[in-house]
């Protein structure tokens, strides 16, 4: 089989990916595009779409809840999971079919190797698919993304992945979620609401331990308030085993051995790069202590003619910062420097139940740099929530005390991504927290928190003058 060769060959048709080889198709290159399955990545097919559809799905089952308390009669509702299952491939095929990017790619004359399997590196300038057909090209770029972190535990094949829950035809009585982290989270808001008893653990003292410990607190009293059991500081995992129907999980602690079961067992602890798979000893590819590709500012990895961006590099592992990465790797191939990463300056969130986000450090990083001052407002005080009957969680935002520039903001509760979105802007745009104050938002929204927030900061710094 003949090598198919180009300037530039991208690994992964996800977010990254994609803005990767479009951007260098831009600048003239002959780039080759291939992916390991669908175009689009696991945001597309495996990730963020698919997701936030199931998401939307228990949030509507959790509205019809309410509808009795704005005077609107109806039955209890009842979930057909065949039926919304049928939805989820529709969204994902319209988002397929809807892609700007694929059109583009097209127009600009990339070439696109679609489900080819996963590629191996043979050396720097040379992949191979699994079918045998060779790619070799003077720069490569690796958007390959990510995959399930696996544990060494007795009877760890009987516990499904976060791809196995997504794909399941219909919803279990009871689910075991292994991992506090923003996927383990969606699992268990998602499940909950189609009403699977969810028992969730997390081996650290907190759920979401990369957050502040006021923003884990509410959501995990928000968890608990929907009937989620958590299981925080747990212990060490023993063993699974499956009998039957159910699968257990047996753990220990200073108490002695316990035991866990459920019709489904799911880990979610984490992501890794499957570094052996794709060979990347054989083009010198080397990877940082947590096994992601080390790379840096413009997305260069230790091989002189290799870039990577994505999941892969461990980076974010957010869709914006994908196209971000993509971009500036793609961009820096070809000799163009790019504007650095804004790593601290990254919106996150997820649209759990409730929702939390974030921009900018946590409180108890900006004070280890700066000498910040914050202040939180609670949805019970803000007017769009008390009108939505959506009261539970906050807002808090951080500033620099003499600057009085904006550090970041935290938010738990509806819309708290849209929410951390503005501030990000705010942040981006170097607003000082008294300006936010007087900027008019419109009214009555879930921004007013932020506004609030903003003006309650301001207020005590003028006091402290």
């Amino acid at each position: 089989m003949a090598t198919e060769a180009s300037d530039v060959l991208v690994l992964g048709g996800g977010p990254a990916g994609a803005i990767a080889a479009l951007r260098a198709a831009d600048l003239g290159a002959r780039t080759t595009l291939v992916t390991s399955n669908d175009f689009g990545g696991m945001s597309a097919n495996d990730g963020p779409v698919p997701v936030r559809t199931l998401a939307h799905a228990a949030r509507l089952m959790r509205d019809v809840g309410q509808l009795q308390d704005y005077g609107i009669q109806t039955s209890e509702p009842k979930l057909d999971y065949s039926v919304l299952l049928v939805r989820v491939a529709e969204v994902v095929k319209q988002v397929r079919r809807h892609s700007t990017l694929r059109g583009q790619l097209d127009q600009a004359g990339a070439t696109i190797h679609e489900a080819a399997g996963r590629c191996r590196f043979i050396d720097e300038r040379n992949v191979e698919s699994p079918s045998g057909q060779q790619f070799e090209a003077d720069k490569i770029i690796v958007c390959t993304g990510g995959q399930t972190r696996t544990l060494a535990i007795p009877g760890f094949e009987h516990v499904a992945t976060h791809s196995d829950a997504w794909a399941l035809k219909s919803v279990p009585r009871t689910m075991l979620v292994l991992g506090g982290g923003a996927t383990g989270l969606q699992l268990a808001s998602i499940f909950a609401a189609f009403g699977t008893r969810v028992t969730l653990f997390e081996a650290g003292s907190r759920l979401l331990p990369g957050e502040d410990e006021d923003v884990a607190a509410a959501v995990a009293e928000g968890f608990r308030n929907r009937g989620i059991v958590i299981h925080e500081g747990f212990g060490s995992v023993e063993r699974f085993e499956r009998d039957g129907a159910v699968t257990r999980m047996y753990f220990s602690d200073a108490d002695g051995q316990h035991m866990s079961e459920a019709e489904l067992a799911v880990c979610a602890v984490g992501w890794r790069v499957d570094a052996e798979a794709l060979a990347l000893s054989a083009a010198g590819i080397e990877t940082d202590a947590r096994g992601y590709i080390s790379v840096d500012e413009q997305g260069r990895t230790s091989a002189t003619n290799i870039y990577a961006a994505g999941d892969v590099t461990g980076v974010a592992m957010l869709v914006p910062q994908a196209i971000q990465q993509g971009y500036i790797a793609a961009s820096a191939a070809l000799g163009i420097a790019g504007p650095a990463t804004a790593r601290q300056l990254v919106p996150a969130g997820s649209f759990t139940d409730p929702e939390y986000a974030r921009v900018g450090p946590t409180e108890e990083k900006a004070r280890q740099s700066a000498d910040a001052i914050s202040v939180s407002v609670s949805f019970d005080s803000v007017t769009r929530p008390i009108i939505d009957g959506r009261t539970f969680g906050f807002c808090k935002v951080i500033a620099d005390r003499s600057s009085r520039q904006i550090l970041g903001c935290s938010v738990v509760g509806d819309r708290a991504v849209d929410i951390v979105q503005i501030a990000a802007v705010a942040i981006a745009a170097e607003m000082r927290i008294d300006q936010l104050a007087h900027f008019p938002l419109s009214f009555p929204t879930y921004a007013g928190a932020l506004w609030q927030a903003a003006a309650k900061l301001t207020y005590r710094l003028n006091s402290a003058e």
